[in-house]
């Protein structure tokens, strides 16, 4: 009898575990994964520092606290000053503001002019150049009369005291004195003398050469400074003190007391505060 021959067991192959033709169209082949994106490298000279998420705070710590406070207090202190800063600029505009108004106000209402000053005279006593004496120490008397002129409708000018009134030749002082104090009213002229003064008065060499050569040819020329305090009075209002300050170019033909007055320029200015 013959031996029976059975065939090796192979192993079954599953439809499942069978690759897939490439006439199945109902199978599609994934896609590839796109590559992980690569960590980026940090710049030459930098460091990178890792914490570990139990020391990441939610809270500041202490110290951070105390300067977060610290820089909160300034700023609020320092947003309170440019506040009253700006408080300050924007009062002071306003005032500034009032102030040219109420000028322009009363401008127009009592138009303001000028006083207008002059020397109507001078005699001149105390002087002889000529005399053998005259290399000593002289002591002139000067009477100088001035005129002031007070065009104004409605404002009047008080004269105080304190004032002053000296004659120069050149700049050799030759006497000085004071104005009286007097109140002129407006739309006044006031004619007013004052007696000037001085005493052991030396004059240079060159300085008395030059005033006789000047006396001859009769053409001396002299300067009278005057220094004013006033208050200018409108309505019941004062104002304060302020300084009348006149400067007068004045020649002579002699230095007697029959002196008449050739040429004069006066100018004026005046002193605020």
């Amino acid at each position: 009898m013959a031996d029976r021959v059975h065939p090796s067991h192979s192993p079954s192959v599953s439809a499942d575990s069978q690759p897939p033709s490439p006439q199945d169209s109902s199978v599609v082949p994934k896609p590839p994964s796109p590559p992980s994106p690569e960590k980026p490298v940090p710049p030459p000279g930098t460091y990178v520092i890792k914490i570990p998420k139990d020391q990441v705070y939610r809270v500041p710590p202490p110290e951070n606290a105390r300067r977060y406070d610290q820089y909160a207090r300034r700023k609020h202190r320092r947003s309170r000053c440019c506040c009253c800063f700006c408080w300050l600029i924007g009062i002071l505009f306003i005032l500034v503001v009032l102030l040219a108004i109420a000028a322009g106000v009363l401008y127009l209402v009592f138009r303001p002019e000028a006083p207008k000053y002059s020397i109507e005279n001078i005699t001149v006593r105390g002087i002889n150049l000529t005399s053998p004496s005259s290399v000593a120490a002289i002591s002139p008397e000067f009477n100088v009369t001035v005129k002031a002129d007070n065009p104004n409708d409605k404002i009047g000018i008080r004269y105080l005291k304190d004032s002053s009134a000296e004659v120069f030749y050149k700049d050799a002082r030759l006497c000085n004195g004071a104005l009286p104090a007097f109140y002129q009213p407006s739309n006044n002229v006031t004619v007013f003398g004052t007696a000037l003064r001085g005493d052991g008065i030396e004059l240079r060499s060159e300085d008395r050469r030059a005033l006789l050569e000047a006396q001859t040819k009769r053409r001396v020329p002299l300067t009278v400074r005057i220094r004013a305090p006033v208050k200018i009075k409108v309505g019941s209002i004062r104002t304060w003190k302020i300084t009348v300050k006149v400067n007068c170019d004045v020649t002579v033909n002699e230095l007697t007391a029959q002196a008449k007055i050739v040429s004069k320029r006066c100018s004026y200015d005046v002193d605020l505060w």
